[in-house]
């Protein structure tokens, strides 16, 4: 039975679980960047999967059965946001933040159109400053953004769903389009970090490199001075190298010694995680997860993440002693 099915009313719940399933990982990022949180996401998605089932006999067969699953999971992350998040982010950061591992990502369909400009997209909606600047809009104008600019669904379709005119959708969309020209970097070209080319490998080296030798003084060179930093969901925003720098002076982290480093990939960004030695242990433990976004040379963002995203991102649970691997 293909996807587009026209009669779920005759379809078991195995054969339906079948079908659903094949648009489980596209619809999990769909949910992410309504969210910003994996967890949440995967909550959503699930929740969505009991909807379409409980109404199955609602699909008419006048959208492909993907599409419909799309409008299932908008209105559910709709509704989590109307409950637990009244109100969008504010200030540049976002304390329910998760990565999103690139490995899962990879798992996504080609789709229709594979194109440079597709592909850049699909790229640039996943990063972090996209989901981040996502996360300060209304969450209305915010499905309209991501259905129209990202999925590239037709307004008149986008109204349907939200119950809406498409002059009303277009207005929500240029609201949210300017909402995110304050929060994206100014320039396109200068968020998005594209594919890894040699210099930004040998920065990112250098950069693991310093920071398991806790070299502040080294780390700072590689910073851009507008570099910005966080730690979701540890509250605070630093901006400026002045502030990051002081930032980890103040925690301590020049004092640090004992970390390991291993390399890894977030949202189509660089990442490296560290491990710090437990000697009662006998292992190298998680620490944190360093998300960069690197432009022109230069660190323009640094995300930290806690120990609690490792197993997630299919990262050992801890590293041997040195030597004895």
């Amino acid at each position: 039975m293909s996807a587009d099915v026209r009669d779920l009313a005759e379809v078991d719940e195995s054969e339906f679980s079948g079908l659903a399933q094949r648009h489980r990982r596209e619809l999990h990022v769909h949910c992410y960047r309504m969210l910003g949180s994996y967890e949440d996401a995967e909550d959503t998605v699930q929740e969505t999967f009991l909807r379409a089932w409980r109404r199955r006999e609602t699909f008419e067969g006048r959208s492909t059965f993907r599409a419909w699953l799309y409008r299932i999971a908008t209105n559910a992350c709709l509704d989590l946001l109307a409950r637990c998040r009244p109100e969008p982010a504010t200030g540049g950061e976002v304390r329910w933040l998760q990565p999103y591992p690139d490995r899962l990502l990879d798992e996504l369909p080609a789709g229709d159109a594979d194109g440079p400009e597709a592909v850049a997209v699909a790229r640039e909606t996943i990063e972090l400053a996209y989901v981040v600047a996502v996360q300060h809009l209304a969450p209305r104008p915010r499905a309209a953004l991501i259905l129209r600019d990202v999925l590239g669904w037709p307004a008149r379709d986008v109204a349907e769903l939200l119950g809406d005119s498409v002059n009303s959708v277009n207005s929500a969309l240029q609201r949210a389009r300017a909402g995110m020209r304050e929060h994206l970097p100014a320039a396109r070209q200068d968020w998005t970090g594209g594919d890894e080319d040699a210099a930004t490998r040998e920065l990112v080296r250098r950069f693991t490199e310093a920071s398991v030798a806790t070299d502040i003084g080294r780390l700072s060179t590689m910073l851009r001075d507008d570099v910005r930093c966080s730690m979701p969901p540890t509250p605070g925003l630093h901006v400026g190298r002045d502030a990051v720098v002081n930032d980890w002076i103040e925690d301590g982290f020049d004092q640090m010694t004992g970390l390991r480093a291993v390399p890894t990939a977030v949202n189509r960004q660089p990442a490296v995680a560290f491990y710090h030695w437990r000697e009662r242990e006998n292992a190298y433990l998680p620490l944190t997860i360093d998300v960069l976004r690197i432009t022109g040379g230069a660190i323009t963002e640094i995300t930290i993440f806690h120990d609690d995203q490792f197993p997630r991102l299919g990262l050992p649970e801890r590293l041997p002693a040195e030597g004895t691997e």
